[in-house]
């Protein structure tokens, strides 16, 4: 009986050890092998190579078209550079706008807008893999469309999707809901027979 409980225990400690390694190659699940969740919209924070309009009412000269640089800042007229990176439009707004108001404009009033936002990259099992524009609500379905559609030989059940900010892969179900945001690297992975 003990050495039947030690095999079981063998077995499972085995098992767990096969998981993690398996895991450990940067990819992570979101959610189990059987059921995969859906990729859920979150907020948008710029980033490097967004294009951004920014309007100061009533000063024509210190609006304009900027792009967020490598450093995650963009250069305005009068204050020089201001972070950008990580922040929404809202959070930008007034961090310029904080920024005018010390010694520069009694009480600026500022809007920001994305115009152009950072590509995303599509790899793996499609018939054109590369950097492509992103657009509002794009879907993965939409993305593997703009990349010539799938290979025949993809796995059209799951997809891969690196974050901008992460370094890690998560594994999300593939259908007309899975989310594609800016900056994102997706990999349609090679089906098993």
């Amino acid at each position: 009986m003990a050495f039947l409980r030690n095999i079981i225990i063998a077995g499972a400690l085995g098992a767990s050890l096969v998981l993690s390694a398996c895991q450990s190659g940067g990819v992570t699940q979101a959610g189990s092998s059987e059921a995969l969740s859906v990729r859920q919209a979150t907020p948008y924070a710029l980033g490097t190579g967004d294009r951004i309009r920014i309007n100061v009412f009533g000063e024509d000269d210190l609006s304009g078209e900027f792009v967020i640089n490598n450093t995650g800042t963009i250069s305005l007229p009068l204050i020089g550079e201001v972070s950008a990176a990580d922040l929404s439009t809202s959070q930008l707004q007034v961090s310029i706008s904080e920024a005018l108001s010390d010694g520069y404009l009694l009480e600026p009033r500022v809007s920001a807008e994305v115009i152009n936002f950072r590509p995303f990259y599509i790899l793996g099992e499609v018939r054109s893999p590369g950097e492509y524009p992103y657009s509002a609500n794009l879907t993965v379905q939409n993305a593997v469309a703009a990349a010539g559609g799938f290979d025949y030989r993809a796995d059209k059940r799951i997809v891969f999707i690196k974050n901008a900010e992460s370094s890690n892969e998560v594994k999300y179900t593939l259908d007309a809901n899975t989310l594609v945001q800016p900056g994102d690297t997706i990999r349609i992975d090679e089906r098993t027979f």
